[in-house]
């Protein structure tokens, strides 16, 4: 790993002036290129936007992938449906910690200080509540999920899951120790007290001065339980024991271990002080005339091991990264309460400081710190905008509130006087300067442990947990599940693929042949370790999928869907914010994947080859990904029309021909996800894009529907979320939405049976939420009148070129209205109720209200079409 140079230079005149010319190079955010972007960006050729490439591998090499397409060939003569798969996931399960049964958590009635509820506006906020209002029990583990952690209990718990799901190598030696939690010390007093009342003085710290992970862990389960949706504690230990990084970390950071529970309030942004920038800027500046006022003490640091064992300073913070997914270099104690801090590049590479994630200890209660990140790359941040970091305090998760909050104030992002001395590490430009990224925090506990992150970490080890955990509680009745490792990563690290999709309804052929002809969807995300928040969204979508949801299972009966949860899992592992271990970023790589360095891509792209060549190329593929510098959630598409509009080229209407069935599906989402906006959606395909997922699967694949999803790191600027800062609970519904939108696509695109059309009517109920949509709706006539450079609004299309016309919808209406006749009689005789019926009208309004219109919001759907059948509820709004 390359190290980088700062140089300590003030900032002179003629720096300033160049501020212009930096803010036309090349930035890094993926499939981002401020909205701005040059016309000469766009592809213009239009041979070159409507050629199908060649092959990039040889043909034969192909059908080695028909071992990931088991589905196609699945003999279910020989499976017995109520009982074997059920009895064979037991079978591999049965070593691993029991986990609870959980669906997606709604809101309790929590209010917190300063923060408003989701479906609240702003005008609606009242006084703060007291810290009492804030008190939450402590949530406990029911009596059958309780685990005590035993050592002989972890090591079978690892050898039985590495022979039956091949997702370890054989374990190196040296890597054979116990994990510890770098999270508590062993002379925390209030820790020592709540752990250990009577036997602190037998305690004995390992030699890095940490307590050992058998006696921490089973004190934790046992005096401290906690009840994660979708999380074990045991679960994660042993996944991450397996987990291969370049450092070979021996830690575990506590809120990785412990979960991580949304809060049920959404935080505002945050507002910003006029001349804050300006105060924070000569603070600076005083820093290089006053040097005798500057501490000047490096604190941590990972290139001289020493300062990581010896004992802090008194009255000096303690910093720690060395943990899946961390990223911190270097602390640099400035004054008593304040820090500069360095971050590490990516591995393999020069550039990309912008992820962080780090434990600090030993702080002072409602003293204000400030920190100062000083080595950022990007031109600009969300940070600006009212984006705040988030924090996880390990004392507050003991009590009974385990999660990642919105923290900072007096947040500012600006160019400072640093630059890079190479080119390399300036991306190309010789003594490009850095950025600082500066922030306040008043710490809610004295003596705390916290972890403060650029955004919600979601590391490859709660992925894999994760994933364990959804697969012991599906119902192997209904849903059809395979995890399977798409490939090895350069780190020696597996790649999961999974597959998902509804059982077939029995062993006749009728249902055996509708199971091998669904259509699939390929969906992916997590190639950029940096952003989080797309895994998140993905997590959304994996919980929503297998779910007893009835919207859910019609979905898995529509379609089959490929999955590869983390497309780039040693950067997520090492702590990178863009690239692989091979220092490339992969979702440049589509186009000439090198299966040595780009494993996951080529794999990827190889299966994607597979399905196209045997005629079953996806209906929808979708790369999940998080935008730093745009608010809101948004699509990336692919149009020839629209991109030779956008350049000024006039397009002949009868040689250029184009499906626009591309729009469908962000028109459906702008209209059921609250966080979708149509308006930030880009259809536009250009040059520097060309090696990007979303191009490559659309012109080589043939997928008309080729997508990036993009979610903000920070807020909406229209809706229901319009001004609030977006949380896990709105990601994952995202992620839950996305799949509502894939049903109704398929309702829209494809022809169906009169038995799906009818069980849709019956589940669509949008009555209630068409009636009530003036009521709910947020004013979103103008963008944040704030100095941010708004997003690119793109051109307006007449609907009139839209396959999404109310003469298209007649056809589909009058064939749901015969379908509803036909099964009213039914309903009755079997007791459904009037409530669980949908008039054809109802489902009309939603297809109609799918057409682009003026001020439009984004539509939530409320319980019934969410549904809370068998404990499984959507997220509030």
């Amino acid at each position: 790993v390359e190290h980088f140079c700062l140089c300590f230079l003030p900032t002179s005149a003629g720096d300033s002036e160049s501020e212009g010319e930096e803010e036309d190079e090349k930035d890094w955010d993926n499939e981002d290129v401020e909205s701005k972007e040059e016309d000469c960006d766009l592809e213009t050729d239009v041979n070159k936007l409507r050629s199908r490439p060649a092959l990039d591998r040889p043909e034969q090499e192909l059908e080695k992938y028909e071992a990931l397409c088991a589905e196609l060939f699945q003999n279910f003569q020989e499976l017995e449906f109520e009982s074997e798969e059920k009895k064979s996931l037991e079978d591999r399960t049965e070593s691993l910690p029991s986990a609870p049964s959980h669906f997606i958590p709604s809101a309790t009635s929590v209010k917190h200080p300063n923060c408003r509820w989701r479906n609240q506006s702003v005008t609606e906020m009242g006084p703060d509540p007291g810290e009492q209002d804030f008190k939450v029990p402590l949530q406990s583990w029911r009596k059958k999920e309780e685990c005590i952690w035993d050592k002989n209990d972890e090591n079978r718990d690892i050898a039985e899951k590495a022979q039956d799901k091949d997702f370890c190598e054989e374990e190196d030696p040296a890597r054979s120790h116990v994990f510890a939690l770098c999270s508590l010390l062993k002379d925390a007093a209030w820790y020592k007290k709540v752990f250990y009342p009577h036997c602190e003085a037998s305690i004995n710290p390992s030699p890095e001065g940490r307590l050992e992970s058998s006696d921490m862990v089973r004190n934790l389960l046992e005096k401290h339980q906690g009840d994660i949706p979708f999380h074990s504690p045991c679960f994660y230990a042993a996944r991450a024991k397996c987990v291969k990084s370049i450092p070979g970390y021996r830690e575990l950071a506590f809120p990785d271990f412990w979960g991580h529970q949304p809060p049920p309030y959404s935080k505002p942004v945050l507002e910003r002080k006029h001349g804050l920038q300006r105060d924070k800027v000569l603070d600076d500046v005083r820093r290089l005339i006053q040097p005798g006022d500057v501490i000047g003490r490096t604190v941590f640091d990972l290139d001289d091991p020493s300062s990581l064992s010896s004992p802090a300073a008194p009255g000096c913070l303690t910093f720690f990264s060395k943990f899946e997914s961390g990223n911190l270099r270097k602390a640099i104690q400035v004054r008593e309460f304040e820090y500069d801090l360095i971050m590490n590049a990516d591995v393999n590479s020069s550039q990309h400081h912008q992820w962080f994630y780090f434990e600090v200890r030993d702080m002072k209660s409602a003293v204000p710190y400030r920190f100062n990140i000083i080595n950022c790359e990007k031109l600009n941040s969300q940070f600006n905008y009212g984006m705040q970091l988030v924090m996880y305090s390990v004392r507050e998760a003991l009590q009974g509130r385990p999660r990642w909050t919105r923290a900072g104030q007096e947040i500012c992002y600006y160019k400072n006087h640093y630059r890079c001395r190479s080119a390399a590490a300036g991306g190309g430009v010789r003594r490009r300067f850095y950025y600082t990224l500066t922030f306040s925090i008043k710490f809610p506990h004295k003596d705390d442990v916290c972890y403060l992150a650029y955004h919600y970490p979601y590391t490859y080890s709660t992925m894999m947990s994760h994933l364990d955990i959804l697969e012991q509680n599906r119902n192997p009745k209904k849903v059809y599940w395979r995890q399977q490792t798409l490939c090895q990563t350069l780190g020696g690290n597996p790649c999961p693929l999974l597959t998902i999709t509804a059982m077939p309804e029995s062993k006749n052929r009728d249902h055996l042949e509708q199971f091998c002809s669904r259509p699939y969807v390929f969906l992916t995300a997590r190639v950029h370790p940096g952003e989080s928040n797309a895994s998140w969204v993905m997590k959304g979508t994996l919980e929503f999928l297998v779910s007893s949801d009835p919207i859910a299972e019609l979905l898995r009966k529509c379609f089959i869907f490929k999955i590869v949860p983390m497309l780039n899992p040693d950067g997520v592992i090492n702590g990178n914010l863009r690239c692989s271990l091979s220092g490339d970023d992969l979702n440049r790589q589509w186009l000439t994947p090198s299966s040595q360095l780009h494993p996951t891509i080529y794999h990827a792209k190889g299966l994607l080859y597979y399905l196209s060549s045997i005629g079953r190329a996806p209906l929808v593929f979708c790369d999940y990904h998080g935008h730093s510098q745009k608010k809101n959630v948004f699509l990336y598409g692919c149009s020839i029309k629209e991109t030779l509009w956008q350049a000024g080229c006039m397009v002949d209407t009868a040689v250029v021909t184009e499906d626009v069935g591309y729009r469908t599906l962000p028109k459906i989402l702008d209209k059921v996800a609250p966080a979708f906006v149509m308006n930030s959606c880009s259809f536009l395909v250009e040059k520097s894009r060309a090696s990007t997922a979303r191009v490559v699967v659309w012109k080589e694949m043939g997928v008309l529907r080729s997508y990036t999803m993009e979610s903000t790191y920070c807020s909406c600027s229209h809706g229901l979320y319009r001004g609030l800062q977006l949380g896990t609970q709105e990601l994952e519904e995202m992620g839950s939405k996305f799949c509502l939108g894939l049903l109704i696509l398929h309702l829209k695109s494809l022809p169906c049976s009169k038995e799906l059309m009818a069980q849709a009517a019956l589940l669509l109920d949008l009555e209630e939420e068409i009636t009530d949509r003036a009521q709910r709706r947020c004013s979103n006539s103008s963008l944040e009148s704030d100095d941010e450079p708004p997003c690119s609004e793109e051109i307006d299309y007449d609907t009139a070129s839209s396959s999404d016309g109310e003469e298209e919808f007649l056809e589909l209406d009058q064939e749901i209205q015969e379908c509803l006749s036909c099964v009213e009689g039914k309903t009755e005789d079997e007791g459904v109720t009037t409530g669980q019926t949908c008039s054809s009208r109802a489902l009309r309004g939603l297809y109609i209200s799918s057409q682009p219109a003026p001020n439009s919001t984004a539509l939530p759907l409320g319980s019934s079409a969410l549904g809370l059948c068998h404990g499984f509820e959507s997220s509030p709004v």
